[in-house]
């Protein structure tokens, strides 16, 4: 029962987070999010800074994880280099979550936007 109660207010707890971080996104988060605007699933994509990388992190990372694994959702994490230097890699793994083919488009290191096929 006590597991219950919790997840009942973690739920909201997350939801409120979640509206807060997208509201001051960082560059990667916005580069990454720009690219997927048009796509819509029960996927949840977390960038993440260096701090990820710690026992204690990784330990809170995966209690999210589960919770939000719980309520159907698909949780894909990438750091902040990845996306900045590798946006192709991030771009064709969360495709393959969705079970979608990706538009080729220019790179963004020579002037594109990197967009999905509706953009």
């Amino acid at each position: 029962m006590k597991d219950a109660k919790l997840s009942q207010r973690t739920i909201p707890r997350q939801a409120t987070f979640a509206k807060a971080m997208r509201r001051n996104m960082t560059e990667p988060e916005r580069k990454l999010w720009k690219a997927l605007r048009s796509y819509g699933a029960k996927i949840v994509i977390e960038v993440d800074r260096d701090q990820h990388g710690t026992v204690e992190a990784r330990q809170q990372d995966g209690i999210r994880t589960a919770s939000m694994e719980a309520q159907g959702y698909r949780v894909l994490r990438f750091s902040n280099r990845d996306v900045m230097l590798h946006m192709d890699i991030v771009l064709d793994t969360i495709a393959a979550a969705l079970s979608i083919t990706p538009t080729p488009n220019p790179s963004p290191q020579r002037g594109g936007d990197v967009q999905g096929s509706h953009g």
